[in-house]
């Protein structure tokens, strides 16, 4: 799986649509500083693919334009993410190395997105990550798993 970060966005409160900026810094073990979902835990940051957002649109027969970070994604990137596992690592722009913690949430009905539409995405397609390696990333930054002989590489 290889593709292009699209959009980068953070919050200050959770349970709110993110919004987007420039570059971000993620620190190790902890995620994207400034961003209200960082801490000590096991998801640190959020990827969904814009794909599934437009999929999700078509399907539902929404009329509303959404925008990167409307479903509380800290990134956003222009390649499918289905195929990602419990387990792996991907590697952001140059440096950044993120592990896979979970796949979809439980949705809590107060987000934004859940009380204008009635169903999100991030319960089924949100992938949540914790950050192995810092660094900085921007839109335009490539996004690949990295294969099992490189992971040792990586995390250490």
């Amino acid at each position: 799986m290889r593709g292009k970060i699209i959009s980068v966005n953070i919050s200050k409160k959770k349970g709110t649509s993110k919004k987007p900026i420039r570059e971000a810094f993620l620190k190790k073990g902890y995620g994207i500083v400034g961003d209200a979902h960082a801490g000590k835990w096991h998801r640190q940051v959020s990827l969904l693919s814009w794909e599934s957002v437009e999929r999700f649109s078509l399907r539902k027969k929404i009329f509303k334009e959404f925008r990167p970070g409307d479903f509380a994604e800290n990134i956003t990137v222009d390649t499918d993410l289905s195929s990602l596992k419990i387990g792996d690592t991907v590697k952001l722009g140059k440096d950044v190395i993120i592990r896979v913690t979970q796949i979809g949430k439980r949705c809590h009905t107060d987000c934004v997105i859940y009380r204008e539409i009635g169903e999100c995405l991030m319960p089924k397609e949100g992938i949540f990550t914790e950050v192995i390696r810092e660094g900085k990333i921007k839109i335009g930054d490539n996004i690949e798993v990295i294969n099992d002989k490189d992971r040792d590489n990586y995390s250490k």
